[in-house]
C-alpha cells in the first residue's frame, strides 16, 4: 500500500512539476513575443521618422531696385534635401545664388542676411571642391532670354529644423546675385550686387 501511494506521489508531483514549467515556458514565450512586438514597433516609429517629408517655401523678395521674383522651395527626405528654385526678372546669362547666415531680409540690399552661411569655416569655393567650400556656397544659375532662371540641388549635407548647427538651414536666407560666382574670390566669388532676397523659415 505504502508502495502504491509513493508511486501516485511521485507521479503527482511529475505532473505539477511538469504543469509549471509548461507554464514557465508559455509565458517566456509571450514575453518573447511582446519584446519582438515592441521592437517591431520601435523599429516602425524610426523608419516613419526617418522618411518623414519636409518642405518649407520660400518666397523671394526683390533688393536693390531690382524686379526679382521668384519661389525656393527646400524638401528633406529619405536623410537629403532638395532645393527647387524659380527666379525671373534678371538678365540673360548667369547669376549666383547662396544660402547667408542671417534670416533677415530687411535691408533694401539685402545685406542684412549677413554673409556666405558657413558653419563649418571653410574658405569660399566651388560645392564640393577638395579646396573647401561654404554649406551655402550653392553656386551659379542659368537665365534664359525671357529674365527666367530655374536650378535644382540636391545634398545630405543639409537638414530642415534637425538641430544640427553645421546643417540646419533652417534661420537662413537665400540671397540672388546679379553678378556670377567666380568661386575663387574670397569670401564670397565676387558675385556682385545683391537683388533678391528670401528667408528660410517654417510657415
Amino acid at each position: 500500500m505504502k508502495r502504491i501511494s509513493l508511486s501516485l506521489l511521485f507521479c503527482a508531483s511529475l505532473f505539477i512539476t511538469s504543469c509549471k514549467n509548461e507554464k514557465k515556458d508559455n509565458e517566456e514565450a509571450e514575453v518573447d513575443d511582446q519584446n519582438t512586438e515592441m521592437t517591431s514597433e520601435m523599429d516602425e516609429d524610426m523608419d516613419a521618422e526617418s522618411s518623414e517629408k519636409k518642405e518649407v517655401m520660400v518666397t523671394l523678395e526683390p533688393k536693390s531696385d531690382s524686379n526679382l521674383s521668384g519661389e525656393v522651395t527646400f524638401t528633406e527626405e529619405n536623410g537629403e534635401v532638395t532645393m527647387e528654385a524659380t527666379i525671373m526678372g534678371l538678365s540673360e546669362g548667369k547669376h549666383a545664388i547662396h544660402i547667408h547666415q542671417k534670416a533677415d531680409c530687411s535691408a533694401a540690399d539685402g545685406t542684412s542676411a549677413g554673409g556666405h552661411w558657413n558653419p563649418t569655416n571653410e574658405p569660399h569655393g566651388k560645392w564640393g571642391s577638395e579646396e573647401g567650400y561654404h554649406k551655402g556656397d550653392i553656386g551659379n544659375f542659368e537665365v534664359d532670354s525671357s529674365g527666367k532662371g530655374t536650378i535644382t540641388v540636391t545634398t545630405d549635407e543639409w537638414c530642415i529644423g534637425c538641430g544640427d548647427d553645421t546643417k540646419d538651414i533652417l534661420g537662413k536666407a537665400i540671397i540672388v546675385h546679379d553678378g556670377v560666382d567666380d568661386f575663387t574670390s574670397q569670401p564670397s566669388g565676387a558675385a556682385g550686387t545683391r537683388v533678391g532676397c528670401g528667408v528660410i523659415e517654417m510657415k
